[in-house]
C-alpha cells in the first residue's frame, strides 16, 4: 500500500517523541476541566429545574464537541504553518524538493501529518464523549457526525497553515498570518451582513447571507442546533425574514450545513493548490527566465 513518504517519516518521528504524549495530556486536561465545569452547571440547574440529571447529560455533547473544534482550530494551523517555512529555516527545503515528489505531494503530505495528529487527539477524547451516548441516550450517528466535522475542520485549518507556510520564510510570520486568515473568515464574512443590517439595501440580502456559508462560527452554531433540536438555525430565521430563492432552499433541512461543508472543502483544496504552486521550483525557474 502506497503511503506518502512525508507522512511516513513525520509519523515515525512523532511516535518516538514525548511531545505528542505531552500534547495529548494537555488536550485531555483541557477536556477534563470543561467536562467538570459542564457537570457542575448541569448539577446546579438540576437542583432547581429537574429531577433527572441523566437526560441533561446530552448537553455534554455540544460543549465537548465545540471545545475540541476550537482546540483543533488553534493547534492545527500552528502545526502546518511551520512545515514549509520550518524546512526553509533548517535549510532542508531544497533537498526535499530534489526528490521525486511533486509539490502537491509535499503539501498534501504535510497536511495529512497534521490531520493524523489531530485525529489522534480526537480518538483520545472518545471515552469522555461516550458519556453523552451511553448515559445521555444520544444516537450513535451523532458520534460519526462529530468525527466527520472534526476531520473537515482539521483539513480546513491545515490548508490555511500550509498556504501561509508557503508564503512566509519564517515560521513565526506564517503562524501570525494563519490567524489573520482566521479573522478574515470569522469576522470578514460578517461584514456584508452588518452592512445590510445598517443600510437595509435589498439587493445586498442574498450576498450578505451567502457569505456566512464560509463562516466557521456560523457553521458550528448550525451544527449544534441540528444536534440538539433537529432543525437548522436558519429555518425559522428565514421564515420570519420571508426569504425566497436559493436562501430558502439552503435553509430547509440539512442543506445549509451540507453546502457549507462542500464550500469549506473547495476552499481547502484551493489553498492546497496555491501552496503547491508557490513552492514549485519549476514555476520559479520559469519566472526567472
Amino acid at each position: 500500500m502506497w503511503l506518502n513518504p512525508i507522512v511516513k517519516k513525520d509519523v515515525k518521528v512523532q511516535s518516538r517523541s514525548m511531545k505528542i504524549c505531552f500534547g495529548v495530556l494537555v488536550y485531555e486536561l483541557i477536556l477534563a476541566l470543561v467536562f467538570f465545569f459542564a457537570m457542575y452547571i448541569i448539577q446546579e440547574n438540576n437542583i432547581y429545574y429537574s429531577d433527572n440529571i441523566y437526560s441533561d447529560l446530552v448537553g455534554l455533547y455540544p460543549v465537548l464537541a465545540i471545545t475540541q473544534f476550537v482546540i483543533l482550530g488553534v493547534i492545527v494551523p500552528v502545526r502546518t504553518a511551520s512545515s514549509i517555512s520550518g524546512e526553509r529555516e533548517r535549510q532542508t527545503f531544497d533537498i526535499m524538493m530534489t526528490t521525486g515528489m511533486t509539490p502537491f505531494s509535499v503539501v498534501t503530505g504535510k497536511v495529512m501529518t497534521a490531520i493524523v495528529q489531530s485525529m489522534l487527539f480526537i480518538a483520545a477524547s472518545l471515552p469522555i464523549m461516550a458519556l453523552s451516548f451511553v448515559v445521555g441516550g444520544m444516537s450513535w450517528s451523532y458520534l460519526f457526525w462529530f468525527l466527520a466535522i472534526a476531520l473537515l475542520i482539521s483539513i480546513f485549518s491545515a490548508s490555511i497553515g500550509i498556504l501561509c507556510s508557503s508564503l512566509c520564510k519564517k515560521s513565526v510570520s506564517a503562524v501570525i498570518m494563519s490567524y489573520v486568515f482566521y479573522l478574515i473568515f470569522f469576522i470578514g464574512t460578517l461584514v456584508p451582513s452588518i452592512l445590510y443590517e445598517i443600510y437595509r439595501i435589498d439587493y445586498w440580502y442574498n450576498g450578505s447571507v451567502l457569505t456566512l456559508l464560509i463562516n466557521p462560527a456560523v457553521y458550528l452554531a448550525d451544527f449544534v442546533a441540528l444536534v440538539m433540536t433537529g432543525e437548522s438555525i436558519w429555518d425559522s430565521s428565514f421564515d420570519m425574514a420571508g426569504a425566497r430563492g436559493p436562501i430558502r432552499f439552503l435553509a430547509d433541512g440539512n442543506r445549509w450545513i451540507i453546502a457549507s461543508s462542500i464550500l469549506f472543502l473547495a476552499v481547502s483544496f484551493l489553498f492546497l493548490w496555491l501552496a503547491a504552486r508557490r513552492i514549485d521550483p519549476a514555476r520559479k525557474h520559469m519566472k526567472r527566465r
